[in-house]
């Protein structure tokens, strides 16, 4: 597949991604944008206080009825000698009959205009800021990042790039490093944006298609790789809540989406490479440099593209301290009791799981050990914690940053950038001052999130979605459909993966395992509406940071350009990938280790009656 830069495209999607561009770039500076979007909240909170509205949790559960002998009367259980119960089923469809019923307090506005909403605006603002999760990832990880570009360390290093990979062969690289950079949770936004930019303008292409590409990958395929990542965990955890409201056995195990994940990466970086060349590059093609279009190489552009010998003795110290930095941190992560080692149980706990553990000191040498405490062959004894990760994932950004800044600081000096402890300081100022815009931005857009978080007005949006598509009587593969395009719609307005499944799981598992879905089924379909959206909405707290990113390149663009050049990949992601998932469901596939595609309903019907 090429990666046409010149080539035109249709008039009909040129005029409405121009449109969305221009609409975009006519609306305020997104600082402004996200203390509007305040504002909204804190109306829209009074409103609905002031108007009483609630919305009820409801959720899902099987209609029992007392089963009755020959004359009858109830069947009493010998063992426990309590009436037998069995599901009623529903003749219209043969499977059990489900009844909603509401479940904890209705769910009311926090209304912000108010005494005590606007004392908790006033006392929560310094703390919404700082509480903006990208800011201290971000400031920290460009730290590292700075140095490195500023010593020139990056630049060599696609320069190298450049001799490996083929041209063509660029765009699906991109891609394909994206999705599987969610292997350290969020890392991927901050490394990988600026790198690809500044690759695709090295070698004369639109940068912001290379952002786009990168971005796409990282953000939009979120939820594919080709490995276990601690995603898994997470999502398999609450969907084994929402399935044990039926079932009380039924475990979901961390790979259970595995074998789907995997097709779904090689799917996704096809699918990203074709709109990056069929609808971005031709579309930047036609514009200016300022406007994202593509910067031609010229002979002192080619000529620069090229390793001298000063670079490839920087680059030579830079990828040794690279390795030693990488297998120190290796070392610190895989040797038994080094500080970012991650102790397992031996055996699993209730849930089928093994738990992450860490080391235990008795507070007396006399003092009795946990019931669940384990002595290792070494004498060392560990408990269970509650982490759901690794101790490396937890502290993957200071690894970012030593990983970028010990290998820059040891190419500035082979080269001569670096040459006292002062050219370092310049280094580490420049690097925090091109942050600037990030953190004005990063002001607005947290007391904007806090306060859409704090007016619960995403979670009674949710439950009433949740609600609304319960109800409908649908086949399997259009409930699936429907089911994606509500996580797709509520992801807009709740960016959090882990607290919208949360909200979700319980109504949507148990609701679908009593029609014949499995709860794998309903998280793989969970997963593809969580993703395909993350590029557009603006509750995705790093899509300021990519504006940042791409204004660096773009300084006539706006909100309207980077949405523009991100709407087909959500268009074309949410097809193809929503297409595969029934494809997989007809060909009845498994979506991983013991992962089922269906529940089978006698399972709730032997819990049931406690058999």
């Amino acid at each position: 597949m090429a990666d046409p830069t010149t080539s035109g495209e249709s008039s009909g999607s040129k005029g409405i991604l121009d449109f969305i561009e221009w609409v975009g770039n006519k609306l305020p500076d997104p600082a402004t944008l996200f203390l509007l979007g305040a504002a909204v909240v804190m109306l829209l909170s009074y409103v609905l206080a002031k108007t009483g509205a609630q919305v009820q949790p409801m959720r899902p559960h099987v209609v029992m009825t007392e089963v009755l002998d020959a004359d009858g009367q109830a069947v009493i259980d010998p063992e426990t000698g309590e009436v037998q119960m069995e599901p009623v089923i529903d003749e219209s469809t043969g499977k059990p009959k489900l009844e909603w019923s509401a479940e904890g307090d209705p769910i009311t506005p926090q209304n912000l205009i108010s005494r005590e909403g606007i004392f908790w605006c006033f006392d929560n603002l310094v703390k919404n800021f700082i509480e903006f999760e990208p800011l201290g990832i971000v400031l920290t990880g460009m730290l590292g990042i700075g140095v490195a570009e500023r010593t020139g360390l990056l630049g060599a290093l696609m320069k190298a790039f450049m001799l490996v990979v083929p041209s063509w062969a660029l765009t699906p690289a991109m891609v394909f490093v994206g999705i599987m950079s969610s292997m350290a949770l969020d890392a991927g936004y901050i490394v990988l944006p600026p790198l690809a930019a500044a690759l695709y303008k090295s070698v004369g292409r639109s940068p912001l298609a290379g952002l786009a590409a990168v971005f796409a990958g990282v953000s939009a395929g979120f939820n594919a790789n080709l490995l276990i990542t601690g995603l898994d965990p997470l999502l398999s955890g609450l969907s084994t809540a929402g399935a044990r409201i039926v079932n009380p056995d039924y475990t979901v195990t961390p790979p259970c989406n595995w074998y789907f994940l995997i097709a779904s990466t090689f799917l996704i970086t096809l699918a990203g490479w074709a709109v990056t060349a069929w609808f971005v590059e031709r579309r930047m093609a036609h514009k200016s440099p300022e406007e994202g279009g593509p910067v031609p190489a010229s002979a002192e552009d080619l000529q620069s593209q090229r390793l001298n010998w000063t670079e490839v003795k920087g680059l030579l110290a830079g990828i040794v301290v690279i390795f030693l930095t990488i297998g120190t941190l290796v070392g610190l992560s895989a040797v038994p009791g080094a500080p970012l080692y991650t102790y397992r149980m031996p055996t699993p706990d209730s849930t089928g799981k093994t738990p992450i553990a860490d080391i235990y000191t008795p507070p007396s040498p006399d003092a009795p050990l946990p019931e669940d405490a384990y002595t290792l062959d070494d004498g060392t004894i560990i408990v269970p914690t509650a982490e759901r990760f690794d101790r490396w994932v937890l502290v993957i950004v200071p690894m970012i940053f030593l990983s970028f800044l010990l290998p820059g600081v040891a190419y500035g000096i082979t080269v001569g950038k670096i040459r006292n402890d002062k050219d370092l300081a310049k280094l580490f100022i420049e690097s925090m001052a091109m942050m600037g815009p990030i953190i004005v931005l990063a002001f607005f857009a947290g007391q904007f999130i806090k306060y859409f978080n704090h007016s619960n007005l995403g979670s009674m949006l949710a439950e009433w979605g949740g609600q609304t598509l319960g109800q409908m009587n649908m086949p399997a593969w259009a409930l699936m459909v429907v089911f994606i395009l509500v996580v797709m719609f509520f992801n807009l307005f709740v960016g959090s993966m882990s607290a919208k499944y949360a909200m979700f799981a319980p109504i949507f598992v148990p609701m679908f395992m009593l029609v014949g879905i499995s709860p794998e089924l309903t998280q793989a379909a969970y997963r593809v509406g969580d993703s395909v959206t993350n590029v557009i909405t603006p509750l995705n707290a790093y899509l300021v940071i990519i504006l940042v990113f791409m204004k660096e390149y773009v300084p006539k663009g706006g909100m309207g350009t980077l949405i523009a050049a991100m709407v087909p990949y959500t268009i074309v992601f949410t097809i193809v990938w929503t297409l595969m998932l029934i494809i997989w469901m007809q060909m009845g596939w498994p979506l991983g280790p013991d992962a089922p595609l269906w529940y089978d309903l006698t399972q709730s019907a032997a819990a049931a009656v406690g058999g």
